[in-house]
């Protein structure tokens, strides 16, 4: 048997890893466990309704391209959010935005860029899968470090120019995972001057977008569109998973220009999961609907507020601006989870099951991920043991 050797320097995937490392006793009589994003609130209480009244749709083969209410619903989602315009033509729906992140890639990325091997740009630390599509079409991977010397978002514009000649995508993912650091317009206008200046797409993952502070994150697509660049430069990624506390239904959407949308589009209708077409229902209301939405935004907004109270004083503690994790320091990641797992049975990611290594040096050693998403009490109980564990 011959196997294929792009895959064969993954590490172990992130949550074998994670069981493996704290596959040890605790003396704690609690666990809680703080470490995958899963949204723990409510979803919204119209889902069982439609579920119900859209099941006989079970009974046949889905839309693979998003029913017309659900087009019209994410359009319309896009108008109020951006002040878009967007036609059907401009989006497609996702089974998921992993899914739409990773085909996305296989569609659009050259074999060759200016006759070499295709670059794809990946902020360090970042979500796996960017790093897999890279791997997969055969393009290298550029680790860029996204650090609090860099404010947290990957510095792009000062790479090598041979680097950027080949770069064919860049990923962004704001609001940041993990840092919850939020790319202002003037970011996405650089990156947006620099990706036309050296030919190349901007993915932007903006699955936390909805989960905020203060200020509504500016959008990647909204910017492109007031500086008049191709429509085709910039794609963006957006899910009902944290939005409207559904990962289950394993909804999501890509918009972007014309061309890039049809690619992807061909590729989907080959290789492509289309959602059930009960559940693309369910997904047309919550686009269509705010108000869980700035519900569930409170809810997060008063879990930062004593996140903060706690941490407070905690040196190089950084409040987030946005999304739902806490990236916190540690002298070493890998030993402050198990550590905290032994002593308190809070388990919690180590940072650099986020990151790769380059030259030597992993972004995400000296922190460990911290999930916001449990019940308000358990959250608060959670971090105070952190805090009593490793700060004081």
């Amino acid at each position: 048997m011959v196997f294929p050797e792009r895959f064969s320097t993954l590490p172990v995937a992130t949550w074998p890893r994670l069981r493996a490392l704290l596959d040890v006793p605790t003396q704690a009589d609690e666990v809680i466990n703080m470490t995958i994003g899963e949204p723990r609130h409510a979803f919204p209480a119209f889902v069982g309704d439609v579920l119900t009244a859209n099941l006989g749709s079970f009974g046949k083969y889905p839309n693979n391209d998003g029913t017309p209410d659900l087009l019209d619903a994410i359009a319309g989602f896009l108008k109020r959010r951006y002040g878009l315009n967007v036609d059907h033509a401009n989006l497609l729906t996702l089974n998921g935005t992993r899914e739409g992140l990773y085909n996305a890639t296989m569609a659009l990325c050259p074999e060759t860029k200016n006759g070499k091997q295709p670059v794809i740009l990946t902020p360090n630390p970042f979500y796996q899968v960017y790093a897999v599509a890279a791997l997969s079409v055969g393009a290298e991977p550029v680790y860029v470090p996204a650090t609090p010397e860099t404010g947290n978002l990957p510095d792009f514009v000062n790479l090598p120019a041979d680097v950027l000649d080949r770069t064919a995508i860049a990923y962004v993912c704001s609001p940041a995972n993990p840092q919850g650091a939020v790319a202002d317009e003037a970011y996405w206008r650089a990156l947006i001057t620099l990706a036309e200046k050296h030919d190349f797409i901007i993915f932007a993952d903006e699955c936390y977008s909805e989960i905020y502070r203060d200020a509504a994150p500016v959008g990647a697509l909204q910017v492109a569109n007031e500086m008049g660049a191709d429509p085709d430069r910039v794609l963006i990624f957006h899910s009902l998973s944290k939005r409207s506390n559904l990962p289950g239904l394993r909804s999501g959407f890509c918009a972007g220009g014309v061309e890039s949308i049809k690619r992807i589009r061909a590729l989907r209708a080959f290789a492509g999961a289309p959602l059930p077409e009960p559940l693309q229902a369910v997904a047309t209301a919550a686009w269509n609907d705010e108000k869980h939405v700035i519900e569930n935004r409170a809810l997060y907004a008063a879990k930062f507020k004593i996140a903060d109270d706690i941490f407070d004083g905690v040196p190089n503690y950084d409040s987030p601006k946005a999304g739902f994790f806490l990236w916190l320091p540690a002298d070493n990641g890998e030993a402050a989870a198990v550590k905290l797992w032994q002593e308190t049975g809070v388990r919690v990611l180590p940072g650099a099951y986020l990151s790769r290594d380059v030259n030597g040096e992993n972004p995400g050693d000296k922190f460990i991920r911290v999930a916001l998403v449990a019940p308000t009490q358990e959250m608060q109980r959670g971090l105070t043991l952190i805090r009593d564990c490793l700060y004081d």
